[in-house]
């Protein structure tokens, strides 16, 4: 894992480990797994697994990702973009 993941995870884990102050990391890791749904060995837990609950957690389910929030265009002509791709359509 990258340096500026283990920062990530750590500013994102800061919060909400100020709320169970009392769990150690272990603890605090396994119950933002469990958060997310995630049932097996703690050593299978990837970080993306783990920044994405910390991220999303609070959120409702119909909350976009903010990755893919940033790149959504409403009403995108798909068709109109390939055409003007491929410089069949001049708009």
């Amino acid at each position: 894992m990258a340096c500026h993941r283990i920062e990530e995870l750590l500013e994102l884990l800061e919060p909400v480990w100020q709320k169970d102050q009392e769990l150690n990391l272990v603890q605090m890791l396994q119950k933002v797994a469990e958060q997310a749904g995630f049932d097996g060995p703690l050593s299978e837990l990837t970080d993306d697994m783990l920044i994405y609950q910390l991220k999303m957690g609070d959120t409702s389910k119909d909350t976009m990702i903010p990755g893919i929030k940033k790149d959504y265009v409403d009403d995108f002509d798909w068709k109109g973009a390939i055409l003007k791709a491929r410089g069949i359509d001049d708009e």
